[in-house]
């Protein structure tokens, strides 16, 4: 008998029904035993280390986005091991992060206390994301002659996501989800300024002819009405809730188009009809987002919107590529989770990249304007993010974070040549911070 099984006073083992009795009870003992391991086994909680021993960065959110798949809740740990993931140990991830290569440690619940604990004494916090957000991306389903930084992340980290396009979206399709991305768009009309270069292109003719066309069957007379419309249609997106995050040209023309909604921007070539002579003087800065007190360019000629882009001149500060870095700001944690949440990294200091709009003048900036990432020393800020109505709006510069500068028709970028980019986290990082919040919409 082993000895911690104690026998009560009077217990007479020899009687066979007090013996069959005894067993019974040694065997139920056995099974609560390996009951309550079994228990502390599932207890385990999978921690997905964010810092420099991840071995790829970007799946790494496509597992955290999964696990929200599988109805569970998965908890950010900001600024803990550069914003780590943590969530019920589960057999299908476990392989899923191995097919993946996503680095992974298995801890115990004492363990995982101890994070708490520093959590609670450091600039960390930790937010419990409970819901994947809906997500959408404004292109066009034919093909473009430039790729899109954001798409090419959310199919490498595995991220579901949709297309919508102008008749999608003023057909009241943003209802269905509760984040969207722009990228490349030029929202004022004038198809990117990209006349003196390429209007003798096929791809820019067919852009032209398929924008043109479908204005008219929206019932538009030009191109620049249908996406001024389109603009005003994503601002009360955001106003009634929803989460917007633009990249390259698109945050720097849809400020332009909001501010010009009673104005004439567009130069002859890109309309038929000329500019109005007191366009800049019409200019409401009141309607726009981000951006105030902004010079619109008027020349069709010429390769800028406005001088909210600090591009050409940036050029005499950073004639190389080697010299080109921003630096991301460090929020305090339990005070201001959200710029917390979207400048989740493991480096500090990221390197540029140009685009169509290649950084944001800062001085341009309005007050309420939150500056996520800057270059120290100049009046250029490269990732801001604010509030509009009940939901959000976010803007990084630039149209690629691994290709320094992505001309027309280059080839995509390979992510599996950069499963550690910091840039790419950033993206990922306004992917995954609507699941923290609770989304509620009203007209």
């Amino acid at each position: 008998m082993p000895k911690h099984v104690r026998m009560r006073k009077g217990f007479d083992k020899s009687n066979p029904y007090n013996r069959i009795l005894f067993i019974n009870r040694v065997t139920a003992s056995a099974l609560l035993f390996l009951i309550l391991n079994a228990f502390v086994v599932k207890a385990q909680v999978t921690l997905i280390p964010m810092d420099e021993t991840q071995t790829d960065h970007l799946k790494a959110y496509g597992i955290a986005f999964k696990a929200l798949e599988m109805d569970k809740k998965v908890d950010w740990l900001l600024n803990y091991r550069g914003g780590s993931f943590a969530y019920d140990s589960d057999d299908a991830l476990a392989s899923l992060c191995l097919v993946r290569g996503v680095y992974t440690e298995e801890i115990n619940s004492a363990q995982l206390s101890d994070i708490y604990r520093t959590i609670e004494v450091e600039n960390m916090e930790r937010a419990v994301l409970e819901k994947p957000p809906a997500i959408a991306v404004y292109s066009p389903k034919s093909v473009e002659p430039w790729d899109d930084a954001v798409t090419l992340a959310l199919t490498y980290a595995d991220i579901k996501y949709a297309l919508v396009w102008d008749e999608e979206m003023l057909s009241g399709a943003l209802d269905d989800y509760d984040w969207l991305h722009l990228h490349h768009e030029d929202f004022t009309g004038q198809y990117g300024k990209f006349y003196a270069a390429y209007h003798n292109q096929l791809w820019y003719r067919q852009e032209v002819e398929t924008n043109e066309a479908l204005a008219r069957k929206l019932g538009f007379h030009k191109v620049s009405e249908m996406k001024l419309e389109v603009v005003k249609t994503i601002k009360d997106y955001i106003r009634r809730g929803g989460f917007l995050f633009s990249m390259c040209s698109a945050p720097e023309t849809f400020d332009i188009a909001l501010a010009a909604e009673n104005d004439d921007i567009c130069p002859r070539e890109f309309d038929g009809d000329p500019i109005d002579p007191e366009a800049q003087k019409k200019l409401d800065f009141s309607q726009s987002l981000a951006f105030e007190n902004f010079k619109v360019v008027l020349d069709p000629l010429l390769y800028r919107h406005s001088d909210i882009d600090t591009y050409p001149e940036r050029l005499e500060r950073f004639p190389l590529p080697d010299n080109d870095y921003f630096y991301l700001f460090e929020f305090s944690a339990k005070l201001d989770p959200v710029p917390t949440m979207l400048v989740q990294n493991h480096v500090g200091m990221v390197k540029g990249f140009m685009g169509q709009t290649t950084a944001f003048r800062k001085s341009l900036l309005k007050k309420y304007v939150t500056v996520l990432g800057e270059v120290e020393g100049y009046d250029e800020v490269r990732y801001i993010h604010g509030n509009f109505g009940r939901g959000t709006f976010t803007f990084l510069a630039g149209h690629d974070p691994e290709d320094y500068q992505h001309m027309v028709e280059d080839p995509p970028t390979d992510l599996s040549l950069h499963k550690n980019s910091p840039g790419y986290r950033i993206i990922l990082n306004n992917v995954l911070f609507p699941a923290a919040k609770k989304k509620e919409r009203k007209t």
